[in-house]
């Protein structure tokens, strides 16, 4: 016991805490109705405790170690504490038992509860401490903007391939169009049917018309009268122009039938129009992505600051010299009753 009170006293190293307590919020607009159980009534959403998640191995992390040791030399601070050599960092230690070393130094919780992140950092001094984790802090907030950024960053890669390819598609599409009526010289095949269609039918009737004169003059005239003749003639070349309107819109040749060509235009300019709707939407896309990529998605909310302690909670002197001597007397007691049965069986 002279030994343990004599290293608490005088040997054992003051360790002061200095606590943060950190949360992950969401700016983009979800929801905490995708939760379930008591997540979904506090508002913690899925992706804010993944994210708190992924903080919480960073900080335990050796990138976060190299990062402490580039910007406050952490090695050096831990390394100036000789005395107790229970808690020395000794200047040869491989990475490997220093990161296990800074693991222990700094203890990282999430609290299932609240959806808070709690880090308490130990320093052999309250500014040591203070310092620390300032510094892990801020980095922390590096880390959940860079990771906001990087997902926007590559939800706006994404959104801009698309537009790419979506305006390589439309101007394929109309090029494709443009060639077809260069190429038979129609601007319009589905409308120039439709009107030799409607021109046909103008003919019929004219057709119908004349024959239905044509027999009426007959009751009356024979087929020498000069106006017989000139409706026959008349009749004959409505026919003529009529056979010929009809092989312009069914002909037998596929490349100059125009209902043929009014098919496949309108599937040309279908194609065209599908082209365009996808070009806007993927404008669009990318206007919303780049809004959305403007702004911070994600965000560190510090609900309690890095605080300057101003008593060491570590080692806790009296209650571990407590126990000790009720360990060690347990121990002897245990040891006298032994050796006192011992004895006894001896005689």
């Amino acid at each position: 016991m002279a030994m343990v009170v004599a290293y608490y006293v005088f040997i054992a190293a003051d360790r002061y805490v200095s606590e943060v307590s950190l949360s992950v919020s969401s700016t983009d607009g979800s929801s905490a109705v995708s939760a379930t159980g008591l997540e979904s009534l506090i508002g913690i959403t899925p992706n804010s405790k993944e994210d708190a998640l992924h903080l919480k191995e960073y900080v335990h992390s050796l990138d976060m170690l190299k990062i402490l040791d580039e910007k406050i030399n952490l090695r050096s601070i831990y390394e100036s504490q000789k005395l107790d050599l229970f808690f020395r960092l000794f200047a040869n230690t491989d990475q490997e038992k220093y990161l296990e070393y800074y693991r222990s130094r700094v203890e990282v919780y999430y609290d299932e509860v609240s959806g808070l992140l709690n880090v308490k950092v130990e320093g052999f001094s309250p500014d040591d401490a203070l310092l620390i984790s300032s510094t892990i802090l801020a980095e922390s907030e590096r880390f959940i903007n860079e990771l906001s950024h990087k997902i926007s960053r590559e939800q706006m890669k994404f959104a801009e391939d698309e537009l790419i390819k979506a305006k390589q598609r439309y101007q394929d599409a109309k090029n494709e169009l443009i060639s077809f009526q260069n190429k038979y010289g129609v601007f319009n095949p589905e409308a120039q049917a439709e009107a030799k269609a409607n021109f046909i039918t103008e003919i019929e009737v004219k057709i119908s018309q004349k024959e239905t004169e044509l027999n009426t003059n007959l009751s009356y005239l024979n087929d020498s009268a000069p106006s017989i003749i000139a409706l026959k003639s008349e009749i004959a070349s409505l026919k003529s122009q009529l056979k010929k309107e009809i092989a312009k819109v069914a002909s037998t040749n596929s490349d100059k039938k125009l209902n043929d060509l009014a098919s496949r235009f309108k599937d040309l300019f279908l194609q065209a129009g599908f082209a365009e709707d996808i070009y806007k939407t993927a404008l669009t896309s990318v206007e919303k992505t780049r809004i959305e990529a403007s702004r911070k998605v994600k965000q560190l909310v510090v609900i309690q600051t890095p605080s300057k302690p101003q008593t060491a909670i570590y080692p806790e002197k009296i209650y571990n010299i407590v126990t000790i001597f009720i360990i060690l007397s347990m121990a002897f007691g245990v040891f006298r009753l032994v050796k006192a049965i011992v004895e006894e069986h001896r005689y």
